[in-house]
């Protein structure tokens, strides 16, 4: 596995690569992960072994430099202990064609997993500013996307074109890249939705005192406690794409159909100022509050007492919040746009038009005004995840694809 992010940095890739790994594990293989160094040391995992390598701390240009240096550090490991498959976690490790064909001629054949592109993350950071989403413009990652993606997206059509099989998170992922790259007429491209923990997301036990007492200090800690006030949870990074300052202003929408109602937003983020700033200038400050980051164990926690969990985002590949929310038994509120309808429905949720505040607010108050139903989706929610995405399942078919490649 290459993978730019992994534990400690428990982005959505690096969450997915830790779990997948885990998983395969169990199966009966043996995995290796080649990531970047300096976020700290890699949780232990029987079975998995960690390499970090060094990289370049510039937007963008990380992905080539720690690409060159994991290249290296496979090459050298495969002398030792010969490797069957090369798993490579897009967009962010960048390689030409020259280095995919250095590695499938010296090394192995190369599997793709696509988590998105570059060019949808520009595009949807064009959107955010068209929203009038705060600093889409001040954050150098952001600008970084917005002014080198055309650049970077050479590397992405790189993978679709030397990679023996390419694995998207969503079937609009695969669409975006069958559409942007000019695809091979016999493009091998499947589509896997990444599953999410189902054992640390879960509804809540009523059975067990200690799960409803901490629900209740949770629901009264954020004001939500005992008077029918309604609790609202949306979770991602602070970052403009994400919409969280049209979730704002629909909020403030909402609380004209329901004054018992509170926002929780849990991300870190160079955003929280602003955002803080433009709940209270919205007169909504006393009923917003936001949570630089938590543990798992507690935000996980916070997923099964919320009665509503909301995503605006412009732009994902696939987008696990929303997986996260319905394994916990809580509906879900996104945009009707992108990869989330194939997870978000009617029967565990709503979707809502991507920027419109109006669409967002009716869609809230439309579930949190009917508690029996609510329940029912939340229902619905945790079976549908059960059923289609764990990492188990994720493990068992990602088997095959390697099975397929090395053949």
């Amino acid at each position: 596995m290459l993978s730019a992010e992994f534990p400690p940095r428990w982005g959505g890739m690096g969450s997915t690569v830790f779990h997948l790994s885990s998983s395969l594990v169990k199966r009966g293989h043996r995995v290796t992960v080649i990531t970047r160094s300096g976020g700290g040391d890699a949780p232990v995992q029987d079975g998995v072994r960690v390499i970090t390598v060094g990289w370049a701390k510039i937007p963008m240009e990380f992905t080539r430099s720690y690409g060159r240096r994991a290249l290296s550090a496979l090459e050298d490991l495969n002398q030792k202990d010969p490797v069957d498959i090369v798993h490579l976690h897009c967009p962010m490790i960048s390689w030409s064609e020259s280095q995919f064909r250095r590695c499938s001629q010296n090394v192995a054949p190369v599997v793709s997993s696509l988590h998105g592109s570059w060019l949808g993350e520009r595009d949807g950071l064009i959107a955010a500013g068209k929203a009038k989403e705060a600093a889409v413009w001040a954050n150098p990652n952001d600008l970084a996307i917005l002014l080198t993606a055309k650049r970077y997206a050479k590397f992405e059509r790189a993978a679709v074109k030397e990679s023996s099989i390419c694995i998207a998170n969503s079937h609009a992922t695969k669409a975006d890249f069958e559409t942007r790259y000019d695809a091979p007429e016999k493009w091998d491209c499947e589509v896997i939705h990444w599953g999410v923990d189902t054992e640390m997301f879960h509804p809540i036990d009523t059975d067990s005192e200690d799960e409803f007492a901490e629900y209740e200090e949770i629901r009264e800690r954020y004001g939500a406690n005992g008077d029918g006030t309604s609790l609202v949870l949306a979770v991602g990074r602070l970052a403009a794409r994400k919409g969280f300052g049209t979730l704002l202003r629909g909020f403030a929408r909402l609380q004209e159909k329901i004054p018992a109602s509170r926002l929780v937003i849990v991300g870190r983020g160079h955003l929280k100022g602003r955002l803080q700033r433009q709940a209270t200038m919205l007169g909504i400050g006393d009923k917003v509050t936001i949570e630089s980051g938590m543990p798992f164990e507690s935000l996980a926690a916070l997923f099964r007492s919320a009665d509503l969990v909301v995503y605006p985002s412009f732009y994902e590949g696939q987008g696990l919040i929303p997986l996260e929310a319905m394994a916990s038994g809580t509906p879900v509120v996104t945009v009707d746009e992108g990869p989330l309808p194939e997870m978000v429905d009617s029967t565990v949720g709503s979707l809502f038009s991507m920027g419109d505040i109006g669409s967002m607010a009716d869609s809230m108050a439309l579930e949190l005004n009917d508690d029996a139903n609510l329940r029912k989706k939340g229902e619905s929610g945790r079976t549908r995840v059960i059923e289609s995405f764990t990492y188990e399942s994720n493990a068992e078919s990602f088997e095959g694809v390697y099975s397929r490649a090395i053949q």
